[in-house]
């Protein structure tokens, strides 16, 4: 469950500059004469002979000084982490600890930890406006290798690689609507037909930012586009969290789900929910929208090379799989790709880690002229 506005986050981002600002206890590993640490170097050194090799070359060093170091601590939000880590564990002799929260509480504790100067972590698995901040400040190391370069387009972040996506689709009660029925655009669920049948998620602010940025480059202007969401939020219940929006679907409390998860709706359907994204016939509703969740190295990993290796594993077919079996979308094109011949547009996230306050109020705004409901 996400429970974060973007301003939430920008405002962690500040706190931990001004505790940065404030400098690290004496001891904690901080910077040293020529502003960088010891931990610092030492990583960096690992991450510059790796990035430099390819191939089975790359693999066998990789691996030789990743189990030398034994260990990885990992960060997530990943709520598929425990999967990744027993896949990894059997593959390596390396011993992983992970802290898992969510995305905003990791990228707090990272923070508050490179504040004071303590290296507790060696890579970072979460969401793309968290890993977007925490690259804003320094602290990622850059990934390269010819898994990243095979990663779709979107997922190339600048210091950080996606290892999935969340894509955000328009879903249905397949008892609700019938064959048929299914609305072919998101402009359909603004009919008043739809009244008390459509639910919106309270902080998809993300997914409202790249719509808004989508129907501009329609021809729209954003006070059409604006009203236009207010007319289906005003058809709309609102529900505070996927998980519980996608739920509340599977129990027929609403008919749509406007801004849903691909993977919770395919994940309720394949334990029998009746829900669905794909339509009788035809194409699922277009566009899709695409947010990278990723993984960054640390400048100031205790164990470069280990965190290096779970990153290749994770781009990997063995990765991979773990996410598919999750009915995730993975960051490698495959034969089977779900995503194949869609229309996708992609979360603005530069725009939302620039001005993160004009989209929480703007979709705040839109989401008050729905009816807030729970899962209780």
């Amino acid at each position: 469950m996400r429970n974060r506005t973007v301003a939430t986050v920008i405002a962690s981002s500040a706190i931990g500059l001004l505790l940065a600002a404030c400098g690290g206890p004496p001891g904690s590993g901080g910077g040293g004469a020529d502003g960088s640490s010891e931990a610092e170097k030492h990583a960096q050194q690992v991450y510059d002979k790796i990035n430099g090799l390819s191939g089975q070359e790359r693999t066998d060093e990789l691996v030789r000084l990743a189990e030398e170091e034994g260990e990885l601590s990992i960060y997530t939000s990943n709520s598929d982490m425990d999967d990744l880590v027993k896949g990894f564990e059997d593959a390596y002799d390396i011993k992983v600890s992970v802290y898992r929260g969510n995305s905003e509480s990791v990228l707090q504790r990272v923070l508050q930890e490179q504040s004071a100067g303590f290296h507790g972590v060696d890579t970072v698995e979460t969401n793309a406006l968290e890993l977007n901040v925490l690259n804003k400040e320094g602290f990622l190391a850059p990934y390269e290798s010819e898994l990243r370069d095979q990663v779709r387009e979107e997922g190339q972040a600048e210091n950080w690689t996606a290892s999935r996506f969340n894509v955000f689709v328009i879903g249905w009660n397949t008892k609700l609507v019938k064959p048929g029925e299914e609305p072919k655009t998101l402009e359909e669920l603004a009919d008043p037909k739809w009244k008390g049948k459509v639910s919106l998620e309270l902080s998809d602010v993300d997914w409202f930012a790249a719509m808004v940025k989508y129907y501009e480059d329609q021809g729209m202007s954003e006070a059409e586009i604006v009203e236009l969401f207010k007319k289906i939020s005003s058809n709309s219940k609102v529900v505070k969290g996927h998980t519980v929006q996608g739920e509340l679907l599977s129990a027929g409390q609403f008919s749509v789900a406007a801004s849903l998860y691909s993977h919770t709706v395919d994940k309720a359907a394949e334990a029998g929910a009746p829900v669905s994204w794909h339509p009788s016939s035809g194409k699922p509703v277009e566009p899709i929208v695409l947010r990278p969740n990723g993984i960054g190295l640390m400048k100031t990993a205790q164990n470069p090379a280990a965190a290096m290796l779970f990153v290749d594993w994770e781009l990997r077919e063995e990765g991979q799989q773990v996410f598919a079996d999750k009915f995730r979308i993975g960051s490698m094109p495959s034969d089977s790709d779900p995503l194949e011949g869609l229309e996708a547009v992609e979360v603005p996230e530069s725009e939302l880690l620039d001005n993160g306050k004009k989209w929480d109020d703007l979709y705040a705004e839109v989401v008050k002229g729905g009816e807030e409901v729970s899962g209780g």
